[in-house]
């Protein structure tokens, strides 16, 4: 019996088109890789794409920022002492001087002293739980501070009475905005970390009783209690908030014609 066509024939049998064929898959497949190496190579610019060296590389950059702020605020501070100085020695009308230094006061330019309240927040614990029945186990935001945790305090304080504030190491002025990124906080140009201390000269009485009745607060409380945030109220009885040395100038936007 004959059989027709070439089913029966063996690979070497079946002539030079198929092996031209195999050869051309073959070199797609190789062009392909090359390929994806080179977009790879082209997207990491030399550098590791599983690793996180770039995050680290911008964290590296905020601090160093903040850290240039902050020696800038320093020169800006000494500069401005400079000024007020030249300009007590060209004579001033007493009068002047008097009404610029109580209005330097009233804008957190000058330091203050007096009886206190020093309030300080933080993250709970790593691997916090639930710490009463019933209560649902913490999500990841459950667990850090926030912004309108700061905030709440900050507004608090204000209510109570307090003559100024103090977020970390900087005093707070008209301008001044309490800003949170993640689980740091941003203020005036500055980068921070948990725990956060807030603290205001003012009446104690007065202050501590707006802290109590603040609903934010209560509820930030809630979260103490259920997952091991941190609170803490310490009172002092004599206590000094440093001036505010940052710039003054207003930023605003403008719209583009």
């Amino acid at each position: 019996m004959s059989v027709s066509g070439n089913a029966g024939r063996s690979p070497a049998e079946r002539g030079p088109a198929a092996r031209i064929v195999g050869r051309v898959l073959t070199c797609a497949v190789f062009a392909l890789a090359g390929l994806l190496f080179c977009v790879s190579a082209l997207t990491a610019q030399g550098t590791n794409l599983r690793t996180d060296d770039s995050l680290l590389r911008l964290t590296d950059v905020i601090r160093e920022k903040s850290e240039q702020n902050q020696q800038t605020q320093h020169q800006v501070s000494a500069l401005q002492h400079r000024v007020d100085a030249l300009a007590e020695q060209q004579g001033q009308n007493p009068a002047d001087i008097r009404r610029l230094a109580a209005l330097s006061t009233a804008a957190g330019l000058e330091p203050l002293k007096g009886p206190g309240l020093t309030v300080t927040l933080n993250d709970a614990p790593p691997g916090a739980t639930a710490r009463i029945p019933g209560v649902p186990e913490p999500g990841p935001n459950d667990l850090v501070i926030h912004q309108q945790d700061i905030q709440a305090v900050v507004n608090a304080l204000w209510r109570g009475g307090a003559k100024g504030v103090q977020v970390m190491d900087q005093r707070l002025i008209a301008t001044s905005a309490v800003r949170c990124v993640g689980n740091t906080l941003i203020l005036q140009g500055r980068v921070y970390s948990p725990p956060y201390v807030v603290r205001a000269v003012g009446s104690q009485a007065a202050m501590q009783a707006a802290v109590d009745a603040d609903p934010y607060i209560s509820n930030y409380l809630q979260y103490v209690n259920a997952y091991g945030l941190g609170w803490k109220v310490d009172q002092s009885g004599a206590m000094t908030l440093p001036g505010y040395n940052g710039s003054v100038d207003l930023r605003y936007a403008q719209a583009v014609p």
